[in-house]
């Protein structure tokens, strides 16, 4: 368990990531997300999260030139992701793909680059797993030429990650999943941790849904923190990295403050009956 902001994990191949990330998810106003970044790294962030569809790669990109030199950093004080879109599945498209992010993030190399969402059977019933093999071939390439320092997959299932892991030469370092309390895609972070991979929570605060859950509420009252707070040091305790958003500094910063504090095991299991039944997307049944 991490006990600073900066603390990290590490993956594969002697790579450390950041375990708490400024995720950038919905933040389309460009001056938001540039000021957005600006504020999550002069708060001690040292991991940034984008992605190719989100449409704010050059935004955040000069949130990081800006926020780095405010703050006297330099390029390797900080952790980047980015996504490879649906858009660019198979080898040579993946290759395109990253110096695209790249061109538009203004950076050299990205820490960390994903491939967003699985080729899956309902769009691609005949070849779902030879287009998955395909992207991660290119997505291998990458790796090796130093353009992304670490590699991995988003929204992948045990179906999606056992097959590309039988398919993979470089195995993947990452999953990032659903989870936040009220909903989590266990089945694939179990899987994931099996088999080496670090687990991150993508809207690890269910976009705000449930912090009005009485259960989450009445755990928050009982130590004296947010709901927010209360569901993000949830994940943390289960070795799982966290990519909260919000473009307010105050959130911003409250969100970080996570580690002068500890949910006791009865606490845990009260977070674990928060309901949510908004319906979430299957990552095999989605057609975007």
């Amino acid at each position: 368990m991490i006990t600073t902001l900066d603390g990290t994990t590490p993956l594969a191949h002697n790579t450390q990531m950041p375990m708490i990330g400024y995720g950038t998810w919905q933040v389309t106003d460009a001056a938001q997300a540039t000021a957005g970044v600006k504020e999550a790294i002069a708060a001690g962030y040292r991991h940034i999260d984008t992605a190719a569809v989100y449409g704010n790669e050059e935004a955040v990109g000069r949130g990081i030139a800006e926020g780095l030199a405010e703050a006297g950093l330099s390029r390797k004080d900080l952790f980047v992701t980015t996504k490879l879109w649906n858009d660019h599945r198979g080898h040579d498209a993946a290759l395109a793909g990253i110096e695209e992010s790249l061109s538009r993030l203004g950076l050299d190399y990205v820490d960390l680059y994903l491939i967003h969402w699985p080729a899956n059977s309902r769009q691609h019933p005949q070849d779902w797993r030879a287009l998955n093999a395909s992207t991660w071939s290119g997505m291998e390439e990458i790796y090796a030429s130093g353009r992304a320092r670490a590699i991995g997959v988003s929204n992948f299932t045990r179906k999606h990650l056992e097959a590309l892991l039988s398919d993979a030469s470089v195995a993947p370092m990452v999953n990032q999943i659903e989870l936040h309390p009220g909903f989590g895609q266990w089945d694939a972070a179990e899987c994931s941790k099996a088999n080496g991979l670090a687990v991150e929570a993508w809207s690890p605060l269910g976009s705000g849904r449930v912090l009005g859950d009485p259960a989450l509420g009445a755990v928050a009252a009982q130590i004296g923190r947010t709901p927010a707070q209360v569901a993000l040091r949830w994940l943390l305790q289960q070795d799982i990295a966290i990519l909260p958003k919000s473009v307010t500094p105050e959130r911003i910063r409250s969100n970080a403050e996570l580690f002068d504090f500890e949910l006791s095991p009865a606490q845990m299991e009260a977070v674990r009956a928060v309901v949510d039944d908004t319906e979430h997307s299957d990552p095999d049944q989605v057609d975007f």
